[in-house]
C-alpha cells in the first residue's frame, strides 16, 4: 500500500471512536429481506447500491406530477426508547409521509428513510426498519433504500432519530386542494385511535412523570399501560383516500392530514379565504388518552385542538351527495368514519361547535 504511513496495527480504530463497521454490516443483512418484501414492480434492483432505482410507469398518466414529502416521528421516539420497543414508530414514519401525499391526491410510490444513532444496535434497527416496512406494505409503497448513520461521540449510545422522504404521483389537473372546495361541501372525518405522531412534547411533559409511569395504567381503570397507549401506531389513511378517489372521482375535493397544529391548524389548509369549516366536536369519538392529557395537565380545549388530532386523523371535503358513500366505503375498509362538519361561506377559519 503506497502513500499512507506504515504504522503498526495496534493504533486507534473506528470502533474506538464510536462507529462499528461490523454492526453496520450485520444490520444491513438483517433488513434486506424485510425491505425486499415492500417491493413494487417498478423497483429495479435491491438495497446496497448508491441509489434506489424506480421506473415510473408513465403509460398510466397523460401528464404525471411527482409529489414529495419529508417528515420524522418527533419525540414519540423518546417513548419508544424508554419502553424499549421500536416496531410501531416505523409505521408512524410511513403514515406521516404517505398521508401528506394523499392530501394532494397522490398515490405513494416509494420511501427512503434516514436513521441516526449514537451506537448501532442491529436488533433495535431491525425492529425499526421492520415497522417501516410494515407501514410501506400497508401503504402500497416501496421502501427503496435509506441511510443509517452512527454518530459516535456526538449522540449518546442509546440516542436515536429517524426521518424519511416519500414520493408519489398524481395526474396533472386532478390534484386535491382548497381550490376544489365549495360552500356546502361535507367534511368526513377518519378516526384516529391515538395521538399518531404529534403533540408528544406536551403529552410527555404531562403524562410521563417518570419512566416507571410508562408501565402504569394509562388512566384509572385502563387495560393498557401508558407506554402501550402512547405507542399506538398511526393509522395509514392513504389507501382509503385513494379508494375514495377511485370510487367517487371528482366528488372528493380535498383532504387534511391532522398532524402538528391539530384540527384547527390543518383543516384550515383546505379552505380558501372565502370559506369556513364548521366541525361538530360531538360527531366523532375522542379517545380517552386525550381526556387524560387534559385532566393531568389542566390543558384547555382550545389548546388541545391546536396541538392534537383529538380523534380525527384525516378530514376529507366532499360533494354532499357523496358523503354517505364515503363514510360507508371507509368503514368497509376498516377505518371508522363519520360526517363531522360542513363548509360554509366565511373568512378562512375553522369553527368548532
Amino acid at each position: 500500500m503506497s502513500r499512507l504511513l506504515d504504522l503498526p496495527d495496534h493504533g486507534m480504530t473506528y470502533a474506538e471512536a464510536g462507529v462499528s463497521i461490523e454492526a453496520g454490516d450485520e444490520a444491513v443483512e438483517r433488513i434486506k429481506k424485510v425491505v425486499a418484501s415492500t417491493a413494487r414492480p417498478e423497483v429495479l434492483g435491491g438495497i446496497g447500491g448508491f441509489g434506489g432505482l424506480f421506473a415510473l410507469d408513465t403509460a398510466k398518466f397523460d401528464s404525471p406530477v411527482l409529489v414529495a414529502s419529508a417528515d420524522g416521528v418527533g419525540t414519540k421516539l423518546e417513548v419508544a426508547r424508554q419502553v424499549g420497543r421500536y416496531d410501531s414508530v416505523g409505521i408512524d414514519l410511513v403514515a406521516m409521509l404517505v398521508d401528506d401525499l394523499a392530501c394532494v391526491g397522490a398515490e405513494p410510490l416509494f420511501l427512503l428513510d434516514y436513521v441516526a444513532v449514537g451506537a448501532l444496535d442491529p436488533t433495535r434497527l431491525e425492529q425499526l426498519v421492520g415497522g417501516i416496512a410494515e407501514g410501506c406494505r400497508q401503504a402500497g409503497a416501496a421502501l427503496l433504500g435509506g441511510e443509517t448513520a452512527e454518530h459516535g461521540g456526538v449522540m449518546k449510545p442509546d440516542d436515536l432519530d429517524v426521518a424519511g422522504f416519500a414520493v408519489g404521483v398524481v395526474e396533472r389537473g386532478s390534484e386535491l386542494g382548497p381550490e376544489r372546495v365549495r360552500a356546502g361541501d361535507v367534511l368526513v372525518g377518519l378516526a384516529s385511535p391515538g395521538l399518531r405522531s404529534n403533540g408528544y412534547s406536551l403529552a410527555r411533559r404531562v403524562l410521563v412523570t417518570s419512566e416507571a409511569a410508562l408501565g402504569e395504567p394509562a388512566w384509572e381503570g385502563a387495560a393498557n399501560t401508558l407506554g402501550d397507549e402512547l405507542l399506538v401506531p398511526s393509522v395509514i389513511y392513504a389507501p382509503t383516500v385513494m379508494a375514495l378517489r377511485a370510487e367517487l372521482g371528482d366528488a372528493v375535493h380535498a383532504a387534511a392530514h391532522i398532524t402538528g397544529g391539530g384540527i384547527v391548524g390543518n383543516v384550515v389548509r383546505i379552505l380558501t379565504p372565502a370559506l369556513d369549516g364548521v366541525i361538530d366536536m360531538g360527531s366523532f369519538e375522542t379517545p380517552e388518552i386525550f381526556f387524560e392529557i387534559q385532566r393531568r395537565g389542566r390543558v384547555s380545549a382550545d389548546e388541545m385542538v391546536r396541538v392534537f388530532n383529538c380523534g380525527l386523523g384525516m378530514v376529507v371535503a366532499l360533494d354532499p351527495r357523496a358523503a354517505d358513500a364515503a363514510v360507508s366505503l371507509a368503514r368497509a375498509r376498516g377505518v371508522p368514519a363519520a360526517i363531522v362538519g360542513v363548509v360554509v361561506p366565511g373568512s378562512g377559519k375553522v369553527l368548532l361547535s
